[in-house]
């Protein structure tokens, strides 16, 4: 079987589209992105929310974050997933020890970051960037360390410094590029004319940037785009209105079957599909094949169509 990273690395070299990466933050919320597109991303912020109950602020432990990409790597081995690295856990030791680890289980691509400690989220205030140099030096270690996984470099600068970290990155054997809480279009067409490598775009509910279409982002050059954290705002939306809704009703249950509740059935269907001896969940454009519960309005349809006009919101 090809390595994800390889064939990442197909897709980046052709024109071929690339489907978006959904954000997740454990094996369940993966099992539930998997029929919509076949790349994952595996969020520092949802990771930090959802095993430590805490903000992403540099509470992850590399080797947390290592064992998480681990476990969704068993049950979804035909999907491609990024995993974010944060700053590669501090010094460049780490951070070519766990780009080895995820490379040889089998990750895609993992993001690097520019940020000193103490970090924060992208599209926070108050955020700190390592000195370029001492960036690119952790960034080509990275690099040279690569057998199969991809690379993206990130950078949390803005302005005329955002020109000037990608113009020094893109120098690099990066794979994809990407300046994380970009503020307009405008600012988002003159990183384009910084770099001939491939973009990567954050989309974010909340965040600084402006809600994109997926049609409008491939228009302004961007090539690939990944929804950091829908699953885990959307879990924290409906597990409140679940308990309010109980708290409503008197603690009586609503009625099921029922379209809108999902029940035993519906889950342990989820969860076996995820067994070893399972067909796996295999979307259309990882190896030719196709799962038979992938939506019929796919991700990957909606990129496909450059005239279409729907915003995906984070």
């Amino acid at each position: 079987m090809k390595h994800p990273g390889q064939i990442l690395r197909d897709e980046l070299s052709g024109e071929n589209v690339i489907e978006p990466f959904i954000g997740i933050y454990d094996c369940f919320s993966a099992s539930v992105a998997a029929p919509y597109s076949s790349n994952l991303f595996l969020s520092g912020f949802g990771f930090a929310a959802g095993f430590y109950g805490l903000p992403d602020i540099g509470y992850i432990s590399w080797a947390d974050m290592v064992a998480a990409a681990w476990r969704i790597r068993q049950i979804l081995p035909d999907h491609k997933l990024l995993v974010d690295i944060d700053d590669g856990y501090v010094d460049i030791h780490t951070a070519r020890h766990v780009v080895r680890q995820l490379d040889r289980m089998g990750a895609a691509m993992v993001m690097l970051e520019d940020q000193a400690r103490p970090r924060r989220c992208g599209h926070v205030d108050s955020k700190r960037l390592l000195p370029l140099p001492d960036y690119i030096e952790k960034l080509n270690a990275v690099l040279d360390d690569c057998q199969n996984i991809c690379v993206l470099a990130r950078t949390d600068a803005s302005g005329d410094e955002a020109c000037r970290r990608i113009e020094a990155i893109s120098e690099t054997r990066a794979h994809v590029l990407m300046v994380d809480g970009i503020d307009s279009a405008e600012a988002l067409k003159r990183v384009r004319e910084c770099t001939d490598k491939p973009l990567l775009f954050n989309q974010i509910s909340g965040g600084k940037s402006p809600r994109f279409s997926i049609a409008q982002l491939r228009a302004m050059g961007v090539r690939l785009v990944q929804y950091s954290t829908p699953l885990l705002f959307a879990a924290e939306k409906a597990m409140t209105e679940a308990l309010d809704a109980l708290l409503e009703r008197g603690g009586v249950l609503p009625p099921y079957p029922n379209r809108n509740e999902i029940g035993v059935r519906e889950c342990l269907k989820l969860l076996h599909a995820n067994e070893s001896e399972a067909e796996p969940k295999v979307c259309v454009g990882v190896s030719g094949q196709s799962h038979s519960d992938r939506p019929a309005g796919s991700l990957m349809g909606v990129f496909r169509n450059v005239s279409g006009t729907a915003s995906l919101e984070a």
